[in-house]
């Protein structure tokens, strides 16, 4: 398994993982335009998207890191938005290695801490992140807006 940078060739790849997250999915009508942010999102100086390849090439793990400033703290906070390894490849040591690989860049980048979100049915997930040394610290909410 190899873990790097992703890059603008991964984008059906990294819509195809996000799917099977749960994401909405990438149609004719919105794909020029996901590609266009997929592609503003790797190149933004405050983010870094990690791919997972296994040995044949084939993309199977996404973690998208954003680094955050916040009002109270002079050095960013590391963001995790999505995180997701292909269900054949759960519990193989891939979703470890990339948080390991978001980790690192967080230290890297002088983060004070690294938070992510997980919807509430996902708790082979949550157990993953407990074993990870993540804690859970909150509650998420959202709106819908139109």
């Amino acid at each position: 398994m190899n873990v790097r940078s992703a890059e603008p060739r991964d984008f059906d790849a990294v819509a195809l993982l996000l799917e099977e997250l749960g994401r909405k999915q990438v149609t004719d009508d919105t794909r020029d335009r996901c590609r266009e942010i997929y592609a503003a999102q790797i190149s933004d100086s405050a983010s870094d998207h990690l791919v997972a390849e296994n040995d044949e090439g084939e993309i199977v793990a996404f973690c998208s890191l954003h680094f955050r400033n916040r009002l109270n703290q002079p050095t960013p906070q590391a963001w995790v938005p999505d995180l997701i390894v292909t269900e054949k490849l759960r519990g193989s040591g891939v979703g470890k290695a990339l948080l390991e690989h978001a980790e690192h860049r967080a230290i890297e980048r002088g983060c004070w801490e690294i938070t992510l979100e997980s919807a509430h049915h996902r708790r082979e997930a949550h157990r993953f992140y407990a074993n990870f040394g993540m804690r859970d610290a909150g509650l998420f909410f959202r709106k819908l807006l139109g």
